[in-house]
């Protein structure tokens, strides 16, 4: 981390856990833990649970994110949820282009761009999500991919407006899996985005993004993963369901 230049962020992915009154429970246990925090502390919590948690965290130094949202302002989308509606709960992030979102869902580049664009104007922050599947690195294309990814996720996406962007660098093979990647290869990664970055708008606004490691982070190996210079925080998925273990990730960020 350097937080010289830039916000250290550590965000929680609840994914498809927590009933509504569940979830007010969870976050109650969590935010007396992280109350004296020096990063950003996010909870990125399923839609029903969206208003439990702003509740459960006003006054609060928690922020609540959604895990997605759709492109248009309103129309026939069944089943999808405009920036609108979470900007009007009081939402401040959502998580865009997450690899089971893709893997699943049928999300591309184009339609994460496009989510993107959307948030942002909406005045929402993106934390857009980026990685290479097993086969990918074992292939050695890594770099082809995630350069790939950040040119059409972050299409026409001014400079101002990536003050506003989270990059969160998730491989897809240590995704839920246990694996992760190592420090060096996190680095490595986190470095690559980095100056793709610095190659799509320049050197400033590339060193001032926050680029999350999102991967099985956990509170045994956040220590080591955020010592690296490039990795800004993480996006924790199984962690962040368990109050003790997501408070040490969070005291890890604020060293």
């Amino acid at each position: 981390m350097d937080k010289a230049k830039r916000k250290a962020i550590i965000a929680g992915n609840w994914k498809m856990n927590k009933t509504p009154k569940e979830a007010t429970a969870l976050l109650n246990e969590i935010t007396p833990l992280v109350k004296d925090a020096d990063c950003e502390v996010i909870a990125c919590v399923p839609y029903v649970d969206l208003a439990a948690a702003i509740e459960a965290t006003a006054g609060t130094n928690v922020k609540i994110g959604a895990e997605n949202c759709h492109w248009a302002a309103s129309g026939a989308f069944t089943g999808e949820i405009s920036t609108g509606m979470l900007k009007e709960i009081g939402v401040e992030y959502v998580v865009l282009g997450h690899s089971e979102r893709r893997q699943y869902f049928g999300e591309t580049d184009e339609t994460v761009n496009k989510r993107t664009k959307a948030a942002l104007a909406a005045g929402l922050k993106p934390i857009v999500c980026v990685g290479e599947l097993l086969w990918e690195r074992e292939c050695d294309i890594t770099e082809e991919v995630i350069a790939r990814q950040i040119k059409l996720d972050l299409w026409d996406v001014s400079e101002d407006e990536l003050k506003n962007v989270v990059i969160a660098y998730e491989p897809v093979w240590a995704i839920g899996t246990g694996k992760t990647a190592t420090a060096d290869q996190a680095e490595e990664v986190c470095a690559f985005i980095r100056a793709q970055l610095a190659k799509l708008y320049n050197q400033d606004a590339a060193d001032a993004v926050t680029i999350q490691y999102g991967g099985s982070m956990n509170d045994g190996n956040a220590d080591e993963l955020l010592s690296k210079t490039n990795v800004d925080g993480g996006l924790i998925g199984g962690a962040s369901l368990v109050a003790e273990k997501f408070a040490a990730i969070v005291k890890a960020a604020s060293k």
